[in-house]
């Protein structure tokens, strides 16, 4: 029985893991990029809110410097 409530945990850790998962320095740079179309200049992480963000400072084709936050535990840019 133990082994079986064992192998059930490991199941439902492992589908939920994802969830958990906060988004990278990289991955944070690599959707703002996605998002603006610009060059990532810089990436650090703050707080904006209340929630961790990452501040990631680009620069457009048209030489324009923007800060686009992306949310550390879904990705989304903010």
């Amino acid at each position: 029985m133990k082994q079986v409530c064992a192998l059930v945990c490991s199941v439902l850790m492992a589908v939920t893991l994802p969830a958990w998962a906060d988004t990278s320095r990289d991955d944070a740079a690599a959707i703002a990029q996605r998002v603006s179309g610009a060059r990532v200049l810089s990436v650090e992480r703050t707080e904006r809110g209340g929630r961790a963000v990452w501040r990631v400072k680009v620069v457009t084709p048209q030489g324009e410097v923007r800060v686009i936050l992306i949310d550390v535990a879904s990705g989304r840019a903010l």
